[in-house]
């Protein structure tokens, strides 16, 4: 990786080559990552082991792409690097015959290190479009909610 910048594009197409070693190596061995459901995982190795299972059981035929990526430079050798990307073809489960796409948001935060850019710490955020925050029902089930449309108080 030779600048910040192809993080998101070298995940991507690691993610769409089914290769969690190359995805996982853009990771420093130390990282973290926290995903979608708040699954946290504390290094290299941990990364691509979620990441192998996740690409052949739930995501074998999916693809991801990036829509838009942008650079916060915090020092000469550390960034953050946002990334809205699009995953389409999720494997079916329960319910969900045919699983939509969805839409999120990548933080990556990239260090430069004595090996190159190299992702120190990682966290994907689902987009839930018209909603503003989650709110647990009484049967302990997370709901996108908008409490914008309720009347004011």
């Amino acid at each position: 990786m030779k600048t910040p910048e192809d993080l998101p594009r070298l995940f991507a197409e690691a993610w769409n080559r089914r290769d969690p070693d190359a995805l996982a190596s853009l990771f420093e061995l130390d990282a973290e990552f926290v995903n979608v459901t708040g699954i946290w995982w504390h290094d290299r190795d941990a990364i691509r082991k979620a990441h192998a299972y996740g690409l052949s059981r739930i995501f074998p035929e999916s693809t991801l792409r990036i829509m838009h990526t942008r650079v916060k430079w915090l020092t000469d050798t550390v960034a953050v690097v946002h990334a809205r990307l699009r995953l389409e073809g999720q494997s079916p489960v329960g319910d969900v015959r045919v699983p939509g796409s969805r839409a999120s948001i990548f933080s990556f935060v990239a260090r430069l290190g004595p090996e190159g850019w190299r992702c120190a710490s990682a966290q994907n955020t689902d987009i839930i479009v018209g909603k503003e925050t989650l709110v647990r029902d009484v049967e302990g089930q997370l709901q996108a909610v908008d409490y914008r449309s309720l009347p004011e108080p």
